[in-house]
């Protein structure tokens, strides 16, 4: 083999093997993670601050009520590839369990303190991470407690959104949700968050989009 042929060979080869490195087999699927309703509680109002840290409305010299906790997390295609630069749009109840939105019937209070809507990008790696409270349960009616969950919408040219919601684990509210429940065992693992074992105000979630 000639000099040129050799280098010309070797170049592929690093290619190859950067191009292997990039995707991560263990998070390759063969379906998108399910989705699900939006729910009636998606913020109305526009508001200024959207930012990572949903704890902490800027203006306000008081944090929002409740366990703090952080959601790390990725978002990838079905071959696991990461996906850059897509629009994470995250929202949640406050830690009694009620959303800032004027058609939330729950009587819990509202926390002046708590942001309770983020918007995301998933930067160079398809990561993304934010700071939050630990929503609390609330009633969908009298005969149903919705266990803890984080509500996500995912959106990138050229894939198809994503509209989902993320529960955590060790909740037993999630063994009798009615919507929880009406998904595979297998779905409902891709729906419910990892906890950190290092670190037990952490918790790691990956949402997988498909083209459109």
């Amino acid at each position: 083999m000639n000099r040129r042929k050799f280098l010309k060979t070797g170049a592929m080869s690093i290619l190859i093997a950067c191009d292997q490195a990039t995707a991560n087999p263990e998070k390759a699927l063969n379906r998108p993670t399910p989705t699900e309703i939006e729910g009636p509680f998606y913020p109305l109002n526009a508001q200024k601050d959207k930012d990572f840290d949903l704890t902490k409305i800027a203006g306000h010299e008081e944090e929002a009520l409740g366990e703090h906790i952080y959601i790390a997390g990725s978002v990838y295609d079905l071959e696991g590839q990461p996906i850059e630069e897509a629009i994470v749009d995250i929202w949640q109840a406050n830690a009694a369990g009620k959303y800032a939105h004027p058609h939330d019937p729950n009587p819990a209070p509202v926390d002046p303190n708590f942001q309770g809507w983020a918007i995301v990008p998933s930067g160079k790696t398809g990561e993304f991470r934010f700071k939050t409270v630990l929503p609390g349960a609330y009633p969908a009616s009298a005969r149903w407690m919705r266990p803890p969950h984080i509500h996500f919408k995912v959106t990138k040219k050229g894939y198809a959104d994503l509209i989902t919601q993320m529960y955590f684990p060790e909740q037993p509210l999630n063994q009798i949700d009615k919507l929880l429940q009406r998904k595979s065992r297998e779905e409902q693992e891709l729906m419910i968050a990892k906890k950190d074992s290092e670190k037990p105000n952490t918790y790691h979630y990956s949402l997988f989009i498909e083209k459109a």
